[in-house]
């Protein structure tokens, strides 16, 4: 019985809101409609002005030559406004002392894109719209060839990155190189290599931390390409315009020309084999001349005082050898 009550009600007021229209139809039908009595109102969250007010007031009269409340057909001016690129949404419609009122809804930009050499906006539905010749709206710039079924997962990463202060600091622009997507930076000639579209929050954490731990101790000119597309790690590409980096390059093939190639490391082991076998053989043949003075027996008290020098000096030569 409720839901009948309720049913009865809603027809009730609709019949009662037919009846006033028509009867403020009939009553203003007559009259010219003025510009005061056109309502224009831009029901967007962000200030965009692609569509202005007068252009809006000139489409009006174009539709109504006759400018009568009576002659306007609401449907097709209706129908005409939302025609036009830049607008989403538009509600025509008359009140009842005979004011025509238009909400119009503009289509917000997410970012500029350059492909084949022509300029558009995307919005946050991946829909494209022109450029507009009297108004420039600020947003981020993708260059390369972007699909169109990659608008929405690229309005999404446009999105995030202004909504986070560190990403918004750095990041000023996307660009797309066969199927890999890199950010540009606003500090320093690199830019970060996200790879595809998914994980994004994860690749900007994970720059944020070689940022953090690692890139501001360093100079920014240093790099020209950081790569964040591989899962848990980061590579980075050396600028090769970077006056440093000419230092670390020659520190390093000096440091590579240091190291002794295999072959010449066998050479080196073989050569003290050879040495230590040859003074082997000369300590086993001089023991031999320690024999000679023995034959001698009369000068044995004579000699008796050298001879304990020169065996003393003998025994020492062979434990520098050895």
């Amino acid at each position: 019985m409720k839901n009948k009550y309720r049913i009865l009600k809603i027809v009730v007021t609709v019949i009662i809101l037919g009846l006033l229209l028509s009867f403020s139809l009939r009553r203003f039908s007559r009259e010219q409609i003025t510009d005061n009595k056109i309502s224009v109102k831009m029901s967007e969250k962000t200030p965009v002005y692609f569509v202005d007010e007068k252009d809006i007031r000139e489409i009006v009269k174009k539709e109504n030559p006759s400018g009568k409340v009576g002659d306007l057909n609401i449907p097709s001016l209706e129908k005409k406004i939302n025609s036009l690129p830049a607008v989403d949404s538009a509600n025509v419609y008359l009140n009842l002392n005979g004011k025509l009122n238009l909400d119009i809804k503009q289509r917000v930009p997410v970012f500029r894109l350059n492909k084949d050499g022509k300029d558009f906006y995307v919005d946050e539905k991946g829909i494209e719209f022109p450029i507009s010749r009297t108004y420039s709206h600020p947003c981020m710039l993708v260059t390369g060839n972007v699909h169109p079924d990659e608008y929405e997962k690229l309005a999404e990463l446009v999105e995030k990155i202004d909504k986070d202060d560190f990403s918004k600091k750095y990041f000023i622009g996307i660009s797309k190189s066969k199927d890999s997507y890199s950010l540009l930076t606003s500090e320093g000639n690199y830019r970060v290599e996200i790879g595809d579209l998914d994980n994004i929050d994860f690749k900007v954490k994970g720059f944020k931390t070689f940022v953090e731990k690692y890139l501001v101790y360093q100079d920014p000119q240093k790099y020209s390409m950081v790569s964040v597309k591989y899962q848990n790690q980061i590579v980075t590409t050396l600028n090769p315009y970077f006056k440093e980096n000419d230092s670390i390059l020659k520190a390093g093939k000096m440091e590579l020309a240091k190291v002794p190639s295999p072959t010449a490391a066998k050479k080196t082991e073989a050569k003290p084999k050879i040495a230590e076998v040859k003074k082997s053989n000369s300590t086993s043949v001089k023991p031999k001349e320690s024999t000679k003075p023995k034959g001698p027996t009369k000068e044995t008290k004579k000699v008796e005082k050298k001879p304990p020098v020169k065996a003393q000096s003998k025994p020492k030569a062979k434990v520098k050898i050895e």
